[in-house]
């Protein structure tokens, strides 16, 4: 599953021997850091190696951006995201990191190490020891100071060469190209005055849409001889980047300078409308932001990336230096956690509607930055962020994000004492990522905490979930009847239409397993149809998809196969709609049994081959509730009779050599021409 990567920059310039030597370098050594200071292209050299060792077909490669972490509380469930490794299990998390990777032929980027040193040489140490077959590429101001650590020392580009080619196309870029001799003689005095630092260049470029370069190169040198009269001290590049950083700065318009300063809040690629939202206010008003930005964009402050924006990290340092600097630095940290909490509020009032997809989809791109809202509140405002990890912790629990759900909700009970609703929604999404991870105790006392605090506010939704999670507790440990009857006691107490609410649905949900699991099938088929109905009436996803779940399992039981097959096919295009590794894990299983019973022996394999590897990346202790398990024996069996052992084990090599999300799309694609 390893092959997670940003795009590859098409326009790359030079670096042939630093690029062979990488790669060289990868094939030697278990773990290799890219130093060099600050716009030197650590990031960039690195990610076209990686690139290269994807593109090459034999390794895995994962990306791990860390320049987003504040500090290395999520330092290993950011590595484990990278490594699409949906952290369900209750054992250490480097322990289970490890145990995860300890397998894979792979290469591990870790981009922007140098705030984290002393953790990332903790993790790097850990992982090279125990994963043998894993290189870790790492990018840092600094070496890690790790044994066996093979350093690559990054400088500038070739000032007479690459560096002119770059200033050249990026001047291109910006409409401004350098063809007359002059002014390419000029240019070639600029890349030797700005030591060949690719971020100063393409800053310079930046200016060349507004300024000829004979203006660009007479102003800049005019700040690198006050600086290196006024500045001696320290390497002639850092003055030449900060120089060009500064200048670049000072020559943006005013609006332009106090939307970099703020913009230096956000930690991950935001949306224009976000960057309206946190950022806007006066002396900037907000129908101006957007094209504040894009002129920013123009100067190559900003990286356009699809239909959002980012700062390099170099250049927010400079802005978040400049906020400082004006006082605003509390301001817009209050005005991007208030503007998180109300996305957070927004996704979860949408949870159960046509939206809800799509806020599953906003929540995990908004996830660096929701983790720094939680941080700030969390100093400054602890009830909000009690209220905003309850509200997070059953999105983060559905996608894979359990340990950002148990710490927040751990950090934020813990920060804010004061009982009422928002505590007791923290409580039940803290249960829930206990349940998730095998924790069933520590999840069964949660439960009655939860149940007690909503009884005495007489808080009927708040029952509801208590319910709901009491009852996937006892379904998980093999109670159906006691799953059933604490469910039904809460929805007997909960007047009103009998799908009105989240907490009315996750019951009927938990109704519909624990029929199952009794071998009730007329009426959990009935129930789960009517459930599913509403579902597709509303838009939502989540619970359809475990609708089709039961539905797949009870037409396995009632040996109806191509029944099995579409709710099995159908459960699975849900859970890709929200990204949820758990469902697809038991989704194929089921898919696999109904393929195995329709006689597609190979087709079967391929589907518990992708289902061993989702299982792997969630690491759950159960591979779902109890009934399915001699579901999946007796198929397997079936599958394995029809393609005889060797054959069976072929193809399960076969499918293990292959990205699992190539394999579940072929899959889809089959089992919908009927196949």
């Amino acid at each position: 599953m390893l092959s997670n990567l940003p795009e590859n920059d098409a326009d790359f310039v030079g670096r042939r021997t630093e690029l062979a030597d990488l790669a060289d370098a990868l094939k030697r050594y278990r773990l290799v850091t890219v130093t060099g200071m600050g716009g030197v292209g650590k990031s960039r050299l690195a990610l076209r190696a990686a690139h290269t060792v994807r593109d090459g077909g034999a390794r895995g490669v994962a990306w791990a951006d860390l320049w987003p972490l504040r500090d290395d509380r999520l330092l290993i469930a950011t590595v484990a995201d990278a490594a699409d490794f949906s952290d369900h299990t209750a054992t250490m998390p480097l322990d289970a990191l490890c145990e995860w990777l300890g397998d894979k032929d792979a290469v591990l980027v870790l981009d922007s190490c140098e705030h984290l040193l002393g953790a990332c040489r903790h993790l790097v140490a850990h992982l090279v020891m125990t994963c043998p077959d894993l290189t870790v590429l790492a990018t840092s101001r600094e070496p890690l100071g790790v044994p066996g650590e093979h350093v690559c020392a990054l400088g500038p580009l070739p000032a007479e060469t690459d560096a002119v080619e770059l200033l050249r196309r990026r001047a291109a870029a910006a409409g401004a190209p350098l063809t007359d001799p002059a002014d390419l003689v000029a240019a070639a005095r600029l890349c030797r005055w700005l030591e060949g630092i690719p971020l100063a260049l393409e800053l310079v470029a930046g200016q060349l849409a507004r300024r000829t370069v004979t203006e660009v190169e007479r102003d800049l040198r005019s700040r690198l001889d006050v600086q290196a009269r006024e500045v001696p001290a320290g390497p002639q590049r850092h003055r030449a980047m900060r120089t060009a950083i500064g200048w670049s700065h000072e020559l943006c318009a005013p609006a332009e300078r106090l939307l970099w300063a703020r913009m230096s809040v956000f930690r991950g690629v935001v949306d224009p409308g976000t960057v309206r939202a946190v950022c806007g206010g006066e002396p900037l008003p907000t129908a101006d932001v957007e094209a504040t930005m894009s002129a920013l964009a123009a100067k190559s402050v900003l990286s356009r990336i699809r239909d959002g924006y980012r700062m390099l990290d170099t250049v927010r340092e400079y802005g978040g230096m400049w906020l400082d600097g004006i006082g605003e630095t509390p301001l817009l940290a209050d005005r991007h956690a208030e503007h998180f909490l109300s996305l957070t509020r927004s996704a979860h009032q949408a949870w159960l509607s046509p939206h809800q997809a799509v806020w599953y989809g906003k929540v995990e791109r908004a996830h660096a930055d929701l983790c720094a809202a939680l941080d700030h509140l969390l100093v400054t405002r602890p009830a909000a962020a009690l209220e905003m990890a309850g509200l997070l912790a059953f999105f983060w629990s559905c996608c894979g994000h359990l340990r950002e759900a148990v710490v927040y909700g751990e950090a934020a009970l813990a920060a804010a004492s004061e009982p009422g609703p928002e505590r007791a929604r923290a409580l039940w999404g803290l249960g829930v990522a206990r349940v998730l991870r095998g924790e069933h105790t520590a999840a069964t006392a949660l439960a009655e905490v939860c149940s007690e605090e909503a009884e005495a506010r007489r808080d009927v939704e708040g029952l509801l979930h208590a319910a709901y999670l009491e009852g996937l507790i006892h379904l998980l440990q093999g109670r159906p009847m006691t799953a059933r009857w604490v469910v039904d006691g809460a929805l007997d107490l909960a007047a009103g239409p009998a799908f009105s609410s989240p907490g009315r649905v996750l019951c009927r949900l938990v109704r519909v397993f624990a029929l199952t699991s009794e071998g009730l099938l007329g009426r959990a088929r009935d129930e789960a149809g009517e459930l599913h109905g509403v579902c597709v009436a509303l838009g939502e996803w989540w619970t359809r998809a475990y609708c089709d779940y039961q539905l797949a399992l009870v037409a396995l039981f009632e040996d109806r196969v191509k029944d099995a097959a579409a709710h099995a096919t159908s459960m699975l295009e849900g859970k890709r709609r929200i990204g949820d590794n758990f469902g697809l894990a038991l989704g194929l299983d089921l898919l696999a049994s109904a393929l195995a019973a329709q006689g597609a022996g190979e087709s079967a394999v391929a589907a518990y081959g992708a289902g061993e590897t989702f299982w792997s990346a969630v690491g759950h202790p159960q591979r779902g509730t109890p009934e399915l398990e001699p579901v999946r024996a007796r198929y397997e069996a079936t599958a394995r009779t029809l393609l005889g052992d060797e054959t069976y084990e072929e193809v399960m090599l076969r499918t293990a050599g292959r990205d699992p999300e190539s394999v579940l799309v072929d899959l889809l694609g089959r089992s919908a021409d009927g196949g």
